[in-house]
C-alpha cells in the first residue's frame, strides 16, 4: 500500500516501506522526537565545519579545496546512504560534516563579495531560513496546508523539473556553452525564478514532516531516524543555497 511519496529521494515510501516488516511492531522503532534529535545533532555538526570554514577564509585562506571537498564528499555519501540506509546512523554525521565545509566556504565567498553593499547577507540568510522552516513546520503541524497526493504529485514534478534544468545548465557549461544569465544577474527575471526555486524547495519541508511523521507511525526501525534526519537536512541546506542566492541578486540591483 502506498502510504506517502516524496521529491526529496532521501526520504521515499519505498525507502522507509522495505524498513519495516508486515505485522511486526518494533518495540524501539522510528519517533518523530527521536528523528528531530537527531537532527539537531547534525545541524550542530554542520555548524562546527562551518565555522572552521568560514575562519579559514577571514584569516586569508584557500577555502575551494574545502567547498568542493564539502561538495564531493556530501555528494559521494548521500548516494551511498540513499542505498544502504541502515548506513544512515555512521554516514549522516559525516554528510553533515562535509556540507558544513561547503556552506561555511560559500558563505564566506558571499560575505567577502557583499561586504560593502550587503555586510548581513549571510545573517539574513541564515534568519531566512530558519524562519522559513519554521514557519513550514507549523503550517504542517496545524494542518494549514495539508500534504495530499495532489499537493505531493505537484511539488515532486516542480523539483525534478528544477534539478533537470540545473543538470541542462551543468551540461551547457561542460561545452562551453554561454548559460542562461538570469540564473546569476539581478533581473527581474532572475528573482523571479530565485523566488520559484525558494519557494518550492520550502513546500519540500512539508513533504520531509509528513514523511517523518508517517514512517514513525508505520513502525520503521530506530535507524531511520538517522536517514530521516538526514533527507531533512538535504532540504534544508538546498533552501538556505536558493535563499542565499536570491539576496545576491536582490542586493547586487543596488
Amino acid at each position: 500500500m502506498a502510504l506517502f511519496k516524496s521529491s526529496n529521494p532521501a526520504l521515499s515510501e519505498k525507502k522507509f516501506q522495505s524498513t519495516v516488516l508486515d505485522g511486526v511492531i518494533p518495540t524501539d522503532g522510528m519517533t518523530v522526537k527521536g528523528t528531530i534529535q537527531k537532527f539537531g545533532f547534525l545541524f550542530l555538526m554542520v555548524l562546527g565545519t562551518s565555522i572552521h570554514s568560514w575562519r579559514v577564509h577571514s584569516y586569508g585562506g584557500d577555502v575551494m579545496p574545502l567547498m568542493w571537498g564539502g561538495i564531493i564528499g556530501g555528494l559521494v555519501i548521500a548516494l551511498v546512504i540513499a542505498f544502504k540506509k541502515e548506513w544512515a546512523p555512521f554516514l549522516a554525521p559525516l554528510y553533515a560534516l562535509a556540507q558544513g565545509l561547503f556552506i561555511g566556504s560559500i558563505s564566506s565567498i558571499f560575505d567577502f563579495a557583499f561586504a560593502e553593499t550587503a555586510p548581513n547577507i549571510i545573517m539574513n540568510a541564515v534568519g531566512l531560513t530558519l524562519g522559513v522552516s519554521v514557519g513550514m513546520y507549523f503550517l504542517y503541524t496545524f494542518r494549514i496546508i495539508k500534504v495530499t497526493e495532489k499537493f505531493r504529485s505537484v511539488i515532486i514534478a516542480a523539483t525534478v523539473g528544477v534539478m533537470l534544468f540545473y543538470l541542462l545548465v551543468w551540461v551547457m557549461r561542460m561545452f562551453g556553452m554561454e548559460s542562461m544569465p538570469f540564473l546569476h544577474e539581478g533581473s527581474t527575471m532572475g528573482i523571479i525564478f530565485s523566488l520559484v526555486v525558494v519557494t518550492i524547495a520550502a513546500l519540500n519541508l512539508l513533504l520531509d514532516f509528513d514523511m517523518i511523521e508517517k514512517g514513525a507511525a508505520m513502525g520503521a526501525p530506530k535507524y531511520m531516524e538517522w536517514f530521516g534526519a538526514f533527507g531533512l537536512l538535504v532540504t534544508i541546506v538546498w533552501l538556505y543555497i536558493e535563499i542565499l542566492r536570491l539576496l545576491s541578486k536582490v542586493y547586487s540591483r543596488d
